[in-house]
């Protein structure tokens, strides 16, 4: 069984199909090597790029099954899980790096984020990056700049649906600032928010679905803040400016990152609420 999500997603390559075609056979054959058993694949809005599904291993004890889809931004997640090893992160059991497959704890109790008032996941997405914002000893992790040129082609490809030139070219520049200049470099999880923070047992929360990149810590907010829609058409200024100070981080690079994504990220709808936010965040 497919997620109609995943489903979806794997439509728009070759590459993707071709995964999708072959996931039955990776997954009977990561059953048989783990001895684990399987529960019905997990469907929700926040499940669109990987097979995920309860598992229960040879003792009894429970586990998941994630099984990742060619993704350029996830493609270091299992790297990443090694790295942080549980802290803030769930721990990775085992893993198959040529399927792209984890077997990783299960966060007992298993709700989101989402099910407690934003203003508390503020405080509570703060805590978890700081902890996640170390600095790798090797250089075994891609740069944000990585990512920001990938997106940045993609949106370049895309310049026929653009709503304002202006304004997505000034996007696009911003990007390339912010990514070149100097920051302080640390591991980032980049799609951190609340649908990817799960109650657990073994701490109140815990991340799931890093994409970790090296980069400025004040990136590593605007996801959250952009899963915030409601309070950032309201007041967005005073928003970057609490989060930044719960994370600690530079209030003006989280804002101008937030403008650049907004401006410039990929999207699927250029007339979206996004732009009319870029505007208003436009330095």
């Amino acid at each position: 069984m497919v997620p109609p999500l995943l489903a979806k997603h794997c439509e728009r390559t070759a590459e993707r199909r071709a995964w999708l075609r072959a996931l039955p056979t990776a997954i009977s054959s990561l059953q048989e090597r783990w001895g684990i058993s399987l529960g019905p694949p997990f469907e929700h809005e926040y499940v669109s790029c990987s097979w995920v599904a309860p598992a229960t291993l040879a003792d009894g004890n429970k586990a998941v099954l994630k099984v990742g889809m060619p993704h350029m931004e996830a493609e270091q997640e299992i790297d990443g899980l090694r790295f942080w090893n549980g802290d803030p992160t769930v721990r990775l059991l085992e893993f198959d790096g040529s399927r792209n497959a984890m077997l990783l704890e299960r966060c007992e109790g298993g709700d989101s984020l989402l099910s407690i008032p934003e203003s508390e996941q503020d405080v509570i997405i703060a805590g978890l990056l700081k902890r996640l914002w170390k600095k790798p000893s090797q250089q075994t992790f891609r740069p944000l700049s990585a990512l920001i040129a990938y997106w940045s082609e993609e949106t370049r490809r895309a310049k026929d649906q653009w709503s304002d030139v202006a304004l997505v070219s000034e996007g696009l520049e911003m990007f390339a600032k912010l990514a070149e200049e100097p920051t302080e470099e640390v591991l980032l999880a980049t799609d951190l928010h609340a649908g990817n923070v799960l109650r657990a047992g073994r701490e109140p929360w815990l991340v799931i679905d890093p994409k970790p990149f090296v980069g400025d810590p004040a990136y590593d907010l605007t996801q959250h803040l952009l899963n915030c829609e409601k309070r950032l058409q309201t007041d967005a200024e005073g928003l970057i400016q609490r989060c930044a100070e719960l994370a600690e981080v530079d209030a003006q690079r989280v804002r101008l990152w937030l403008f650049a994504r907004t401006a410039a990220e990929p999207r699927q709808n250029w007339q979206s609420w996004k732009t009319a936010l870029a505007r208003r965040l436009l330095p």
